[in-house]
Order: C-alpha cells, then structure tokens, then sequence
C-alpha cells in the first residue's frame, strides 16, 4: 500500500509550495494501552504504515503537554518517551506517541526503540528559540569537527541513538525548525557551535519518516548517520531558497535506503548522499550503498537534485535514482570530490528526469574546495567511475548541459549518458564543459564534449535487480484516537 500525501496545512512557506505546484502540474501520566492490528480503518483511526504496529498508546497532554505555542513542551516530550521506553524491550509491544491538535514549542528530545511519533494534521511541533535548550554535542566522528563550526554541535530537534524500529510520521502535521534565528546567526557569524538538524537518528536499523511537513529547520532536514533501513516516504520539506544549508534528505555513512514520493524545496541540495569528511571519514570507513531515489520533486536555485559527497570519504556506490522532477535547480545530478577525500563514487545509476529552468543538468567537480582542517591526505584520491545518465528532458537549460570536472591524474572514468536533451536559453559555442573524463554517449543532444563521443549502443546500465529496503515487510497500523482528546 503507498503512503499517501495529505494537502499540506498553512505553514508560513505555503505560498511556495502553492506557485511551484503551478509550474510543476502537478510527572504521572494516564497511558492508556490499545491493540492495533491490520484492520480496515473506522471513525476515529488514523492509518500507517511501520515495520510493526504497537501495543500501547499515549498523548503528549498525558504528560504535561500545552500546545498554546509559547510553553516550552521539552520536559513533557522527554517525560513520554521516557515512560513509553519501557515499551520497548523484547515482547514490550512498542508505543505510539500522539500529538494532537496545537503548537508545541519544544527544545531537542530523543526517541527510543519500537516507537512511533504519529502527529495530527493540525499539529506543530516547534523548535524552542531559547537556545539553552540546545544541548551541545560530540561531532560525529567521521567528520572530525561540527560541519559550521570546529568543535561541537547542537543537538538536533529529533534524535536518536542505537534504536531500532523508529517511526516518525501522522496525518501530515508539521515540524518546524523555526530556523530564522539560526540562519541569521550563522550569516553573522554569532555561533559557537555548529546548527543542529530537525531529524538526526544515529546508529540505527529499520527508521520510517512518512507523511509529515517538515518546514524551516536550522540546517538540514532529515540526517539518518550510521544507520540502515531507512525509508523516507510521502515528505514535504519546505525552506526558503535563500535559507543556509537546509538539505532536504541527508543519509549518512548508511545502507539500503529508500526515498520516494518526496517534495522538496530547499536552500541547498535536495538530497546528499554523504559519508565521512577527509582524513575522518576514511578512518571511519562506514560507506554509503544500496540507496534507491523515486518520484522526487525539487526546487534548489543554488544547489543539486541529487548530490553525491562532497563528504564522501567513506565510499559511495549503488545508488539508483528515478523519475524525478525538477524546476529551477541548480543541477540535476552532483558529484562533488576533492583530493584528499580518498574512497569512491561508483556505480551511481540515473533515469527519468524532467527538468526545467537549470544552470547545469550534470556537474561533477573534482576540486571541491573545503576540508575540516589542514590534515588531509594530499594522496588520498577519490575514484570516480561507473556513472550513467540516460532518459532526461531538460528545457530552459541557461547555462551549459554539463560541467564534468575530474582530477588530473585521475580522470572520472565510465561515464555514461544516453537518450538526453538539454535545451539550452541561449545557443552556446561550448555547451559542455569536459576536464580529466571519460565516457561513452548516444542519442545525446546537444552534442557532447569530445571525452564523451566514444561509441555505445543502446541503454547505459541500470540494475535490474531489487535492492532488500524494497522488500522491507511494512504493515497496516491502526492509531484510534482517545476520545478524551
């Protein structure tokens, strides 16, 4: 059964989402326990999907929650979570946690294992703007260092840590960083530590984010680190375009994930596929793989579509992307490297594009100029290869088809691009830019730098078997309402 997205509610980015669908077309508690199970929904339920369903429910008003806006809910947050952990070991049932109607201001909190957070569709969750309810952070240790700052960071909205069977999800409620103030922090250089994510789960297996708004976080959206089993389905993600580092969907040094039925419109990339930064990143040697993207909507002016590094010391590879949608992007398809990064970008799989009004439809960049500090390893060189692009539209293209960048010395190598049209806003001497790469092409328009003419016949690869996150067993779980709600 596909998740289905619900009209999103009035969110201060509405009038975004509105105009580019135009252009697209397109602390005693009361707990009270309830069996769920695969039945066909009555007044009252609410239907999800989850790894599995759980055996006890709970309301955030159960434990002190207000949802006037202006309360500060962290303590009620923290104080459910605890109590339903107790849920959570072999033969607990898990729990689910409703948030109803209202806006619940909130500082970070933690989840725990067998969970779900299930939000009603008029419920905001949002981010404290006091920041001492921010607790500073260890740095990840793939990146040696907080990604703004050196040193810590802020913890994240929502997080996590070595759990298992999390779902985050609900009638397509609202979580909202409230990032203004951080992005003007960070702008004028008034942050000590690095900004904190809306959603971070770390060390984790089997991880559900579905049929939620995600609106104005602080930097990135949803940053699964170290993890596996991560579907991301039926997400709006919405931020203003000028807003710093707001990536949509970020996974992180993890395995078999599936992101699908997405709408993004973001400040930087839509998704980034990442794992590990220089010298720390290949010390932690945790790569990124078997990553499947589908029926991804994007609107980034200043960023990629789907990026690949630039923290890719880890390693990358299997990663297959398809029907995806894009208007007024910076490029369809990145992979961003530099020496001293090491690992690889290979095997990187991508078809079904309709794109309009983009600078570039492919980038690669072989000299990606930022490193955590002065320690990298000057041979520690990235290799690029096995990458195929076939079966894309790309109209109002304003700047070149493509800008394919490698390192010299170590030229990007097994590129492949088939049954593709950019058409360009102004006829161009050059519309491709091509260094330190090679490849093959056919049925490309318009005619493709000199390093990609090698002769090919037919489709560039693309797997034809199915990855193990598209067999993940999901069911049918329904979460009735207490009537005291």
């Amino acid at each position: 059964m596909a998740l289905q997205t619900q009209p999103v509610p009035n969110a201060s980015p509405l009038h975004v989402l509105r105009s580019v669908c135009v252009l697209l077309l397109a602390a005693s508690a009361t707990v009270a326990a309830r069996r769920h199970g695969p039945a066909a929904p009555i007044a009252g339920q609410s239907m999800y999907l989850a790894p599995s369903c759980r055996a006890h429910t709970a309301s955030l008003t159960d434990f002190g929650g207000v949802g006037d806006g202006t309360t500060s809910n962290t303590a009620a947050f923290k104080s459910a979570v605890d109590h339903l952990s107790q849920y959570s070991g072999e033969g607990g049932g898990g729990a689910t946690l409703y948030v109803p109607a209202g806006k619940w201001l909130t500082g970070p909190f933690n989840l725990t294992s067998h969970f779900t957070l299930f939000l009603h569709s008029d419920a905001v969750i949002l981010g404290s703007q006091d920041m001492g309810e921010w607790p500073i952070i260890d740095p990840l240790p793939s990146y040696g260092r907080g990604r703004d700052k050196a040193g810590g960071r802020y913890a994240s909205l929502i997080g996590g840590s070595n759990l298992t069977d999390v779902v985050i999800t609900g009638a397509n409620g609202t979580i909202d960083g409230q990032g203004a103030m951080w992005w003007s922090k960070f702008h004028s250089n008034k942050l000590k530590y690095t900004r904190g994510y809306l959603i971070e789960v770390m060390h984790s297996d089997t991880v559900v984010i579905s049929n939620v708004t995600l609106v104005n976080s602080p930097a990135w959206n949803i940053h699964p680190v170290y993890s596996s089993n991560i579907v991301v389905q039926g997400v709006t993600i919405l931020a203003p375009t000028h807003s710093p580092n707001t990536d949509g969907i970020n996974p992180d040094s993890c395995s078999h994930v599936r992101i699908e039925d997405c709408y993004i419109v973001s400040g930087d990339d839509c998704v980034a596929i990442k794992s590990g930064w220089d010298e720390y990143g290949i010390a932690y040697g945790m790569p990124s793989q078997h990553i499947v993207v589908r029926r991804l909507t994007c609107v980034s002016p200043t960023s990629a579509v789907i990026a690949l590094g630039s923290e890719m010391s880890g390693g990358i590879s299997d990663v297959r992307a398809e029907d995806i949608t894009a208007v007024n992007s910076e490029s369809a398809v990145r992979i961003k490297t530099a020496v001293g990064r090491g690992a690889y970008v290979r095997d990187v799989f991508v078809r079904g594009m309709s794109l309009d009004n983009m600078k570039w439809v492919f980038w690669m960049t072989g000299n990606y100029k930022s490193h955590p500090d002065d320690g990298y390893d000057p041979n520690a060189i990235p290799v690029v290869d096995n990458i195929s692009y076939q079966d894309v539209v790309a109209t109002g293209v304003y700047k070149e088809a493509a800008r394919l960048e490698g390192i010299q010395g170590a030229p990007f190598r097994g590129i492949c691009i088939a049954n593709v049209t950019a058409t360009l806003s102004k006829s161009r001497k050059y519309p491709w830019t091509c260094t330190d790469i090679e490849g093959v092409s056919t049925g490309v328009t318009p005619a493709p730098c000199q390093p990609l003419q090698g002769a090919h016949v037919g489709a560039c690869p693309f797997p034809t078997d199915t990855l193990p996150i598209d067999q993940l067993v999901m069911q049918q779980c329904a979460y009735s309402v207490p009537a005291s709600i």
